[in-house]
Formats: C-alpha cells, sequence, structure tokens
C-alpha cells in the first residue's frame, strides 16, 4: 500500500508540475496580447473604455546654444518665436516645456545645452494639412539660430477634453 501511495503521489506532483508549467508559459502571452491591443489607437480590452477622439502629437526640440559659437538663445527670444512662427498656426493650444538636452553635434562633439520641448496635440485629421506648418517651424528656427536641426517626434493618441 505504501507504494501505491507513492505512485499517486508523483502522478499529482507530474500533473501539477505540467500544469504550472502551461500557466507559466501561456501567461505572459496573454498579457503580451493584451499590452498590444492597449497600445493601438481606438483599441480596447475588458479593462478599458475608448474615450476621446483620434488626435497626434507632435514634440519638437529645440537647442539653444548656436554651433558657431554666438550667444545662445534667450526664453525671450525663444518665446517670441512661439508667438510669430508657431501660435499663428495653432492657436487652440501648445506646450513649452525647459529642458537639459545631449547630443552629437555635426562636428562629433557630445554637447549639453539648455533646451525647449514644444508640445502640439490636434486632430489627426488635420495632421496633413499642418505637416508643413510644423516643417516651417523646424526650419525658421534651424535658419534663425543658426541650429544643426530640430527634432521631431510623432504619436498617434486619443485625447479627451
Amino acid at each position: 500500500m505504501p507504494l501505491a501511495l507513492s505512485h499517486i503521489s508523483r502522478t499529482r506532483l507530474a500533473v501539477t508540475a505540467a500544469v504550472a508549467v502551461v500557466l507559466a508559459v501561456a501567461a505572459p502571452a496573454a498579457y503580451a496580447s493584451f499590452d498590444t491591443d492597449a497600445r493601438e489607437p481606438g483599441a480596447t480590452t475588458t479593462s478599458q473604455v475608448a474615450r476621446g477622439k483620434a488626435y497626434t502629437e507632435t514634440r519638437l526640440f529645440f537647442g539653444t546654444e548656436r554651433p558657431d559659437g554666438g550667444p545662445d538663445v534667450t526664453d525671450k527670444q525663444f518665446m517670441r518665436f512661439i508667438d510669430v512662427e508657431v501660435t499663428p498656426s495653432f492657436p487652440d493650444g501648445l506646450t513649452v516645456q525647459d529642458g537639459r538636452g545631449q547630443w552629437r553635434d555635426s562636428n562629433g562633439r557630445v554637447e549639453r545645452e539648455r533646451s525647449y520641448e514644444l508640445i502640439l496635440l490636434y486632430r489627426t485629421s488635420q495632421a496633413h494639412k499642418l505637416d508643413d506648418d510644423i516643417e516651417d517651424i523646424r526650419e525658421d528656427y534651424v535658419k534663425r539660430y543658426d541650429q544643426d536641426s530640430v527634432a521631431r517626434l510623432d504619436d498617434r493618441l486619443r485625447v479627451d477634453f
């Protein structure tokens, strides 16, 4: 009889171990599929409800140091640039954040500088129309303040105000 209990115990242990392996392998895949779906604009899972409308967020990153060694772009100059070059195309609102940036310049040197991040939110249906305005903003800043570039990041979101 002790031999039979030992055989039953080993069988239960083997079944329990097999179930644990299946759960350990399957669970991350299930969570990954939920995470992937949740990141797609408009996609929902059972734990979330889609709210808002389709928007595009564009972030522009402006450096303030000049590669030629000229004076840094001041707060007053930058805000004047926003008033004249950006606000007319985005009168409904925008956000400017102060930052500290680091990047490799066209001469191969790592530069650290005070910077600005401009955040623009607009309906995705207007993205094609506003793309030229955003590119003009980038080009104007590069020319006006002798910059190598203005970085751009775009992302699609759902926004509710």
